[in-house]
C-alpha cells in the first residue's frame, strides 16, 4: 500500500480528538518524573496520542543513552497504550550541533559561514545527524537561513551571514548533510526563520519587517527556495515578526501559495515556539488562542510547538461545533502522518540502546570541531606580529574571555541554553550552578589561557588577568591586568560576548544591541593595556560584528574567532602559535559605527552613498571591514584570468578561471571569490553579487588554476511586473580576495530573447580546482 493509502486510510479511523493532538506538542518535562518517563503522566497527558515531543536530550538532564531508552519507552507507551498507536516525531535544536548532553559542539553559525566551504558544513551537519538518530529524533529545528544585514539583532550569531548566495549553499549543505539520501535514515531540517526576521525595526527580536517584494524574494526567500529545490528541505518554521501587517504564523501566501505552490514544498510547517499564541498575545491579530489555531491552518501551519497551547480541548470543542473549517485539520493531519511514515516510524518506531557512548564526541567528531573552528578563524589585522613564537619569555592573557569556556559557546548550545529553560516553559532547576563548572562537567574544554600554556614551551610564563567582566561597568580588575601586561613580549586579550537569552548575555535571542562598540568598559581595557604595552593582540569571542575603528588602528594584531565551539581554544592557540594558517572570510561586513546599520556590499547603485558629498559627516559609508575579507600569514597572487568566450546563449555556460599562487613561506587557504554586475533595463541591481566561491589549499611555491562555471539562470531577476526572468545583456565578472579587493574584472555577453525564468535549472555555478 503507498504512503498516500495508508495515510487515507489511517485518517478515516481518527477522532476529531486524535487529529487535533497529531498537529501539537508536549514537552519533555511533562512526562517525565524525577528524569524517568511517567506513564501515569503521558495518561493525562496524551490520551489521544501526540505530533510531536519537545527536546527530550535537549530540554533534560537526561544523557545520550538515558535519552535513548526515554525515546523507546515514549515510543512504547504510544504504540501500545493509545488507540490508532501513532508514534510521535522528537524535535530538537542544532544550530551549533545536536544541543544535548554529551554532543559535539561546533562553532557558531556565524563562524561557520566565515569558512566559505560547503563540504565541512555537510560534514559537520552528518555528525549531527549521527548523534540525533542514535538518542531517538527525528527532526532538527535547523538551520537558520535568516539573511543578516543588521548587526544590532540578537541573533546574527545563528545565521550563515548578509550574502543570499553564500546563505543559501551553507543551507543546501547542511540540509543535506542532515538528511541525507533517504530520509529513513536521516533527520528532517527544518529552514527558519521564514522569513526576513534578521531585518526587523531598530534591529529589535520580533518587531516588524519592512521588506518591499522584489527584495523579499531575491534576497530573503531566495535561500528557502533553494534548500526546497536543491536539498528537499523537509521542514519551514515560520517566524514570529509580521511583514507588511501579516504576522508570518498565519501568511498563508508565504506559507501556501510561495512555498507549497510556486516551489513545490511537500514537508511540513512547524511553529515556532508560541509562535501560534503569539497571534492573540503578541500581535493582537485574533479575539481568541481558537481562532489563532485555526488561522494558522489556513494560513499552512502543521504543528504547534513547544506544546499544547492553542490546540487545545476548547479547540476540539468548536471543530465539533462547526465553528472552523475541519478540512483545514485533515490537511494538515494529512502532511503530519505523510510525514511519519517517510520516516519509517510506523515500520521502525525504536531505535537500539547499545553502542550509543562512542557516537558522542569522539575523536574523529572533535577533530572535525576544531577543523571547522580553524577554519572559521578570520585575521583582521596583522602587523607582522603574529604568528607568536612558542619560546617567548612571558605571554599575558588577559580579558573577560580569557579563561571562560562558557563564553566559548554559541546561545544553542546545551551548555548555555539550558540554564534559560527555566525562564520559559520548565520551572525547575536544571542544576547548572555555576555556569563554568558545569559546562567542565558536560564537555571536556579547555580555555583559551588553558590552551596557551599547553601551546608553548615549559620555559614560557604565562600569567592571566581578567581586567572587567563582559558587560559590566567595573573597572577594579584594569590595574591587575596592566601590571600583569605591562612586561609581557606579547599580550593576548580576549574580549568580546557571552552567548545566550538571558539579561547577563550579550549576543543571542532577543540581546539586540544600541551599540556595537564592544559591551561594558572592554574597549577601556584594550586602550589601557595598549597604553603600557603596545605589543597587544586583541581576540575577538563574539556573535555580531564590533565597532573596532580605535583598535584596528592600535593594536598590532586581530582575530576574529566567533563563538569557537568545544575545541575553539585550541583552534585559537593553533592560529596565534603558527600551526594554524588562518584563512576563513568575513560573511558579514564590520560597520565603522551603529549608525551606517544596515551596511552590506551587494546594495543598489544609489546605496552605499549620501548623495552628493558622499560620507556622513562624522565618517566615511564604506564598512571598516568589507563581506569577504580575511588575511593570511602568507600571500598570494591571482594571474592568468580567462573568460572562454564573449558570448553565449540561454541555455549555454561559460568558464572562467583565474590562477592562484601561493608566493610567502607558509602553507595556507585563500578563499577564491568570483563576483557579478548586471544591468536591466528599469529595474535597478546591486552593484555586486557573489556568484561564486572556492577554498583553495597551497603549499609555498605551489599554484592551482580556479574555474568557475556559471550559467545565465545565475541572473535571473523579478521584472517590473514582477515575473522572475532572464535578459539578454552584459555580464560583468569580478574576481577578488573580498568583495572589495577585486584582481581582476572581465565581461560576456548573455545573447538570445528574454527567458521565463519561473523555474531554474541552475542556483548554483560550479566551481573546481585544476
Amino acid at each position: 500500500m503507498s504512503i498516500e493509502k495508508k495515510v487515507i486510510d489511517l485518517l478515516q479511523k481518527m477522532t476529531i480528538e486524535e487529529k487535533v493532538y497529531q498537529l501539537t506538542s508536549i514537552l519533555i518535562q511533562d512526562i517525565l518524573e524525577n528524569d524517568k518517563f511517567s506513564p501515569q503522566k503521558a495518561k493525562e497527558k496524551i490520551p489521544h496520542g501526540i505530533g510531536q515531543i519537545t527536546r527530550l536530550a535537549g530540554a533534560s538532564n537526561l544523557s545520550p543513552q538515558e535519552a535513548a531508552k526515554t525515546a523507546n519507552e515514549i515510543q512504547k507507551f504510544l504504540i501500545e497504550n493509545t488507540r490508532l498507536g501513532i508514534p510521535a516525531m522528537i524535535h530538537e535544536e542544532s544550530c551549533s550541533g545536536f544541543m544535548a548532553k554529551g554532543a559535539t559542539v561546533f562553532p557558531q553559525s556565524i563562524g561557520v559561514a566565515c569558512t566559505f566551504d560547503n563540504e565541512i558544513v555537510e560534514e559537520l551537519a552528518k555528525v549531527i545527524r549521527t548523534q540525533m538518530k542514535a538518542v531517538g529524533a527525528h527532526q532538527a529545528l535547523a538551520p537558520l537561513i535568516d539573511v543578516a544585514r543588521d548587526a544590532r539583532w540578537g541573533r546574527v550569531e545563528e545565521t550563515f551571514g548578509e550574502d543570499p548566495y553564500l546563505v543559501a549553499n551553507m543551507a543546501v549543505s547542511y540540509v543535506k548533510g542532515l538528511q541525507g539520501d533517504d530520509i529513513k535514515e536521516g533527520i528532517v531540517a527544518t529552514g527558519k526563520h521564514f522569513v526576513g526576521y534578521a531585518m526587523s525595526e531598530g534591529g529589535m527580536n520580533w518587531a516588524p519587517v519592512h521588506i518591499p517584494e522584489r527584495e523579499l524574494r531575491e534576497v530573503y526567500l531566495y535561500p528557502f527556495e533553494v534548500a526546497v529545490k536543491v536539498a528537499d528541505l523537509k521542514s519551514i518554521m515560520p517566524a514570529y515578526h509580521e511583514i507588511d501587517g501579516i504576522p508570518c504564523h498565519a501568511n498563508r501566501k508565504l506559507l501556501t501559495d510561495i512555498a507549497r505552490n510556486e516551489w513545490g514544498f511537500d514537508g511540513i510547517y512547524v511553529s515556532d515556539y508560541s509562535g501560534v499564541r503569539n497571534l492573540l498575545d503578541y500581535h493582537k491579530s485574533v479575539k481568541t488562542y481558537e481562532e489563532a489555531a485555526a488561522l494558522s491552518l489556513w494560513a499552512g501551519l502543521d504543528i504547534e510547538l513547544p506544546k499544547i497551547e492553542c490546540f487545545t480541548e476548547e479547540f476540539i470543542k468548536a471543530l465539533k461545533e462547526g465553528k472552523f473549517d475541519m478540512t483545514l485539520v485533515d490537511a494538515a493531519v494529512k502532511r503530519v502522518l505523510e510525514m511519519k511514515f517517510r520516516l519509517g516510524l510506523f515500520d521502525n518506531p525504536y531505535i537500539k540502546t547499545d553502542g550509543i557512548v562512542e557516537l558522542f564526541d569522539n575523536k574523529e567528531q572533535r577533530q572535525l570541531s576544531r577543523r571547522v573552528a580553524q577554519e572559521s578563524m578570520v585575521l583582521l589585522k596583522n602587523d607582522n606580529f603574529l604568528p607568536l613564537s612558542k619560546d617567548s619569555k612571558k605571554i599575558a592573557v588577559i580579558g573577560p574571555n580569557a579563561n571562560s569556556v562558557r563564553n566559548l559557546l554559541g546561545d544553542y548550545s546545551y551548555p548555555a541554553h539550558i540554564a534559560t529553560l527555566e525562564m520559559f516553559f520548565i520551572k525547575e532547576d536544571k542544576g547548572v550552578g555555576n555556569e563554568e563548572e558545569f559546562v567542565r562537567n558536560v564537555i571536556n574544554m579547555k580555555s583559551i589561557f588553558e590552551a596557551i600554556k599547553d601551546k608553548v614551551s615549559s620555559n614560557t610564563e604565562v600569567v592571566y588577568a581578567k581586567g572587567c567582566d563582559v558587560n559590566s561597568q567595573d573597572r577594579s580588575g584594569f590595574e591587575e591586568a596592566k601590571k600583569a601586561a605591562a612586561d609581557a613580549d606579547a599580550v593576548i586579550l580576549v574580549v568580546g560576548d557571552k552567548a545566550g537569552l538571558r539579561l547577563d548575555c550579550t549576543s543571542g535571542e532577543s540581546r539586540d544591541r544600541a551599540s556595537l562598540r564592544l559591551p561594558g568598559v572592554q574597549e577601556d581595557l584594550v586602550k589601557e593595556i595598549v597604553s603600557v604595552n603596545p605589543n597587544t593582540v586583541v581576540v575577538l569571542v563574539n556573535g555580531r560584528p564590533v565597532a573596532l575603528d580605535w583598535i584596528m588602528e592600535n593594536v598590532k594584531a586581530v582575530l576574529e574567532a566567533w563563538f569557537p565551539g568545544e575545541e575553539g581554544a585550541n583552534a585559537i592557540a593553533d592560529v596565534l602559535f603558527g600551526d594554524y594558517n588562518p584563512g576563513g572570510k568575513l560573511a558579514i561586513s564590520f560597520p565603522r559605527d551603529v549608525g551606517q546599520v544596515p551596511v552590506y556590499y551587494g546594495h543598489k547603485p544609489s546605496g552605499g552613498k549620501s548623495c552628493w558629498h558622499g560620507d556622513y559627516v562624522e565618517m566615511s559609508t564604506k564598512p571598516l571591514l568589507p563581506f569577504g575579507y580575511g588575511l593570511s600569514y602568507t600571500t598570494f597572487e591571482y594571474k592568468n584570468f580567462a573568460i572562454e568566450k564573449e558570448k553565449i546563449g540561454m541555455d549555454e555556460s561559460i568558464k572562467i578561471s583565474v590562477e592562484i599562487e601561493n608566493t610567502g613561506k607558509y602553507e595556507g587557504d585563500e578563499i577564491v571569490q568570483l563576483y557579478t554586475r548586471k544591468e536591466e533595463y528599469l529595474v535597478t541591481r546591486p552593484i555586486k553579487e557573489l556568484k561564486g566561491y572556492k577554498r583553495v589549499h597551497l603549499k609555498p611555491g605551489e599554484k592551482k588554476n580556479v574555474v568557475f562555471e556559471l550559467y545565465p539562470d545565475l541572473f535571473a531577476f523579478y521584472d517590473y511586473d514582477m515575473n522572475r526572468v532572464v535578459t539578454p545583456g552584459v555580464v560583468e565578472v569580478m574576481i577578488g580576495a573580498s568583495s572589495e579587493d577585486i584582481k581582476f574584472t572581465g565581461t560576456f555577453e548573455i545573447v538570445g530573447s528574454k527567458k521565463d525564468a519561473k523555474e531554474l535549472k541552475h542556483y548554483f555555478s560550479k566551481v573546481w580546482c585544476e
